[in-house]
């Protein structure tokens, strides 16, 4: 049995930033969230934090359902 370890190595590399990638942009939709709490509670607008939290978790959910297309064969 040959095993590609650069291939293996690549692979596991991919993986590890893509998830990164994706906790730290559900991360920041969540600092979102915090900020628009914050200016509900200072009284202030409340807009910016509530789009950053959207595109963050629209972002997230992109990913997510893109992930799905790949895995499901009748999506093919």
């Amino acid at each position: 049995m040959n095993l590609d370890w650069t291939a293996l190595g690549q692979v596991a590399a991919v993986s590890l930033v893509g998830t990164v990638a994706v906790v730290a942009v559900f991360a920041l939709g969540v600092v979102g969230l915090a900020r628009c709490e914050e200016a509900r509670e200072k009284g202030g607008v409340l807009a910016l934090g509530l789009a950053q939290a959207g595109l963050c978790f629209l972002a997230c959910g992109a990913v997510v359902a893109y992930g799905i297309h790949l895995i499901v064969p009748q999506f093919h």
